[in-house]
């Protein structure tokens, strides 16, 4: 949207906060760039220059404006609901794929040369992916230095500077201050400080993840704690907790729904985890959807309307694991919510990785794929085409034949999953749905949208069903919440306590 530049500047006049992360607003006069609802009084419209995103705005030579905090505003859409080569290698990089494998890991991931990735990137996002990972780190290095009380040396080796020059060098760049000067202005300020700022307390990192207002939360945590799988989740003291595998350690999270953002606490066994654990409690809670595009176009159905104006903004829960979620979809056949919780905590149970919990309650990760495909039929207390099911998907993703990770070809990854025996419609849309994020994936054949839609005045059958769907792309996964919603399920419930 950043070339349309009527339309931004009528935003950044509005203050409208709905565009933060869409664009960024460069003010030449300044040597700045912000966030569209800047508190700050707008610059003239002649003076703005508008960037797809905050690297971008950095590499024309722009340093970040202190009072907004643009490189916390919630990240665009537009990564988490398209499936070409840009969407995908943005949602690698921010997953901290460049800082542990560079662009050629990147391009090898994605299946092009270096070369192809670096001017699609510079075409559409104005930004090649070192300049887009080096914004990432800078991200990184500021929540660090403001919320905890490493010594410099550390946080620049968490962050993957590469030496101690190298993260000064830029942080002064990106935001005007020297490191030190970074923390000295966050002891000044108040712990309520503006959207994104983050708190610290003993032995976590505590920070805010901004949305797109408006959020519901009902189903969104009300399905995380239905389904919450014993020892890896629970719903405790007004928050989902739940164990991270990341690529350097181990973590535990806790997130808490607030009126204006999510109460995120972080304990990282490395803190190097640090923004690809951001990243995928973002993208675990959908946090960088824009719910209002979403509820105009899904408003147009009447049918659909009322349940939109009563909850709007409802959101798609996703995961933090895609292997770990597919093989709860399997686990979950045709079986109750109760029922898939205690077969998978079973399975935990006897072959999870133990973890740490700061606050006790959480035991263990849940299995990876490398480990489930090894189990014999004794060792799997469930039917026994279920059994083979789960230990060819484990071996399929374990091997790599299977590619679910943020990076992965959606329409590639469903014909792969439709060829494993056991595996039908129902559970690939499923996985399409809470595992690679597609916003259109839609589980025609699912009991509980069926029985929703009759009782709307919707059709039930799913080949008629997804004739009246059409009109609801490339948003049908979040009509499926609005219909779920209508039954009377744990899953559609915030949690009391």
């Amino acid at each position: 949207m950043h070339t349309d530049t009527d339309r931004c500047v009528r935003a950044v006049q509005a203050k409208d906060a709905r565009f933060d992360g869409w664009f960024f607003t460069a003010v030449l006069t300044t040597g700045i760039y912000c966030r569209p609802s800047c508190p700050v009084v707008p610059p003239k419209p002649e003076n703005m220059r508008f960037h797809p995103s905050a690297a971008a705005a950095q590499q024309a030579g722009f340093r970040a404006c202190k009072r907004c905090r643009p490189d916390a505003s919630p990240g665009s859409p537009e990564w988490n609901e398209r499936a070409d080569l840009v969407a995908r290698a943005m949602r690698l990089i921010a997953d901290g794929l460049v800082d542990r494998e560079g662009v050629p890991g990147l391009a090898e991931r994605l299946g092009y040369s270096t070369r192809h990735i670096e001017r699609m990137l510079l075409a559409e996002v104005g930004a090649g992916p070192l300049a887009l990972a080096r914004a990432q780190r800078a991200q990184t290095a500021r929540l660090l230095i403001e919320t905890s009380a490493l010594p410099m040396g550390e946080i620049a080796f968490a962050a993957g500077f590469s030496s101690i020059r190298t993260f000064n060098d830029t942080v002064r760049e990106v935001f005007a201050l020297a490191p030190g000067e970074l923390r000295a202005r966050a002891n000044r300020a108040s712990p309520a400080g503006p959207d994104g700022r983050p708190t610290a307390t003993t032995g976590t990192i505590a920070l805010r993840l901004p949305y797109r207002a408006p959020l519901c939360p009902d189903n969104l945590f009300g399905h995380l704690a239905a389904t919450a799988v014993p020892g890896v989740e629970e719903w405790r003291d007004g928050a989902y907790r739940r164990t991270l595998r990341l690529p350097y350690g181990q973590g535990v999270v806790a997130l808490s729904p607030r009126p204006d953002h999510i109460g995120c606490q972080l304990a990282l066994t490395d803190l190097r985890d640090l923004t690809i654990a951001i990243s995928r409690c973002r993208r675990l809670l959908d946090l960088d959807a824009d719910p209002v595009a979403v509820d105009d176009l899904l408003r147009a159905d009447p049918l659909l309307a009322p349940l939109i104006d009563k909850a709007p903004g409802r959101r798609v829960p996703r995961t933090v694991d895609a292997a770990e979620f597919a093989v709860r979809a399997v686990i979950g056949q045709q079986v109750s919510t109760a029922a898939a919780r205690t077969h998978a905590g079973r399975l935990v149970l006897a072959h999870g990785e133990p973890v740490d919990d700061p606050a006790g309650g959480l035991t263990h990760l849940f299995p990876g794929p490398e480990r489930l495909a090894g189990l014999g039929p004794e060792q799997l207390a469930m039917p026994r085409t279920r059994r083979t099911t789960l230990t060819t998907l484990a071996a399929a993703l374990a091997a790599g034949e299977i590619a679910l990770g943020a990076g992965s070809d959606w329409e590639q990854a469903r014909a792969r999953l439709a060829e494993l025996p056991g595996i039908g419609p129902w559970t690939v849309e499923v996985i399409a749905m809470r595992a690679l994020g597609d916003p259109d994936a839609f589980p025609a054949s699912d009991l509980g949208l069926r029985r929703a839609a009759q009782e709307s005045g919707l059709p039930s059958t799913p080949a008629a069903l997804i004739r009246r769907a059409a009109d609801w792309r490339p948003w049908r996964a979040y009509a499926v919440q609005y219909l779920w919603a209508t039954d009377d399920h744990p899953i559609n419930h915030l949690p009391a306590g």
